[in-house]
């Protein structure tokens, strides 16, 4: 039998969303307030998910411990207090939407996973960004991740394509 687990993380970060690739009025009409040339701020909320079978012996998924401190030193450390378009490498040339954000955390968290996670057999299933209390954004695996790492990759190699951060 299949078990879930779902963290929440709460953490307070700041970004402009803006596309160089666009004149302003266009920047206006598509992001809105969103588009403050000082920026705007959000106490986010990031739920993670992971699922598995219990280990018989213990009678849990895995320690929550770990995933605490698999999001603490590879997420939080990097996106919380931060401005996304100036402190985080990854919106150097990507735009900081919510979407987005929560592909980069997809893609830190896949990439750390196993580092911190075990018994193996548990997996990440979802990683939910609440950016207000009337906006969240969420991406689901395992068949997500194929999605996810596609867009990841199409965002870093279609340069012509790609908002990118004033």
């Amino acid at each position: 039998m299949t078990v879930s687990l779902t963290r929440r993380y709460r953490f307070c970060a700041s970004h402009r969303l803006h596309s160089v690739l666009l004149n302003d009025v266009e920047n206006q009409r598509l992001y809105g307030k969103c588009n403050n040339p000082y920026g705007h701020g959000h106490d986010y909320t990031l739920s993670v998910t992971a699922s598995g079978p219990l280990d018989p012996m213990a009678g849990i998924l895995f320690p929550i411990s770990h995933l605490d401190r698999l999001v603490d030193e590879h997420i939080l450390a990097r996106f919380a207090h931060r401005n996304f378009n100036v402190d985080v490498a990854e919106f150097e040339t990507v735009v900081p939407t919510t979407e987005n954000i929560a592909l980069v955390i997809v893609d830190l968290l896949r990439k750390n996973w196993a580092d911190y996670i075990y018994p193996a057999s548990a997996q990440l299933t979802r990683v939910q960004m609440e950016e207000t209390d009337r906006n969240s954004f969420e991406v689901v695996l395992p068949v997500a991740a194929r999605r996810a790492d596609a867009h990841l990759e199409e965002l870093r190699e279609v340069e012509g394509r790609v908002p990118v951060n004033a």
